[in-house]
């Protein structure tokens, strides 16, 4: 059996999640989230191509959609937050860091929530506790500031009801419908707030959700069709292209719904 690349806790909350503990190296891939990315000890490496020479970071910052492999550590806990572009953390993180690509950063500023992070995972306090923890950092980093540009409300509409309804066909007259906009202004609007189109933020949304359902005890396979993906091979495919390696590389390493029962 092949060993995993990373083994790690996950934790969402609406706008984000966290995948906190051990990994080793991504190849080169791309996403919807803003990234952060950090070792409690040490520096975390990333590059933009599969060719690049490693760039070791104190905290990285990754914008959405941009290229780039990750080597964390086998050895050493690190943390990977993901937060949504369209939400006010994520515009006021891009804003800030992310006008020029990968953003490094000096910890100074953010260590005393990395710390407090950190014990709560290492102590097991539970999901709503290192979730608070997690959103704690994403605030510290984005200073908590307005973005100038907030997303608009029909895309938030849009985006609600692709997260509920996850697990059915979800169609562009469907969604453009629930934001009161044709079919060709919906597609416009969207790719203009969110960065991509519906179908590829779709899946990008699925694959977040396989994860919650993963820590809630699912199979890869029962997960995937939870989420709704064809199949667990149209899951692969999907996780190769979105964080690099297939999902059976990622364990996740305990039930976020069991640690709140601890």
């Amino acid at each position: 059996m092949t060993e995993p690349v990373s083994t790690a806790q996950y934790f969402p909350w609406d706008g984000g999640a966290i995948f906190i503990g051990t990994g080793g190296e991504f190849p080169v891939h791309t996403h919807q989230a803003v990234q952060i990315c950090f070792l409690f000890e040490g520096r975390i490496r990333l590059r933009a191509s599969d060719g690049d020479p490693w760039t070791d970071y104190d905290l990285a910052i990754v914008p959405s959609q941009h290229p780039h492999g990750m080597d964390g550590s086998k050895v050493h806990f690190g943390a990977t937050l993901f937060v949504e572009p369209e939400t006010r953390e994520g515009l006021a993180l891009t804003e800030r860091y992310l006008l020029a690509g990968i953003a490094g950063l000096d910890r100074t500023a953010v260590n005393p929530a990395l710390l407090e992070l950190r014990a709560a995972a290492r102590e097991q306090r539970g999901r709503a506790v290192i979730v608070e923890r997690a959103r704690a950092v994403v605030q510290s980093l984005a200073q908590r500031s307005e973005p100038s540009i907030t997303s608009d409300e029909r895309i938030l509409r849009a985006v609600k009801y692709v997260n509920d309804h996850l697990s059915g066909p979800i169609t562009l007259q469907q969604v453009a419908g629930v934001a009161c906009l044709s079919p060709s202004r919906f597609r416009h609007l969207f790719a203009a707030q969110t960065g991509m189109g519906l179908r590829q933020y779709v899946l990008w949304r699925r694959f977040v959700s396989v994860w919650e359902l993963r820590t809630n005890g699912a199979s890869l396979s029962t997960a995937a069709h939870a989420a709704g993906f064809a199949d667990s091979a149209h899951l692969t495919r999907t996780s190769r292209r979105m964080i690099g390696i297939p999902p059976s590389l990622l364990d996740v390493a305990a039930s976020a719904e069991s640690q709140d029962r601890k």
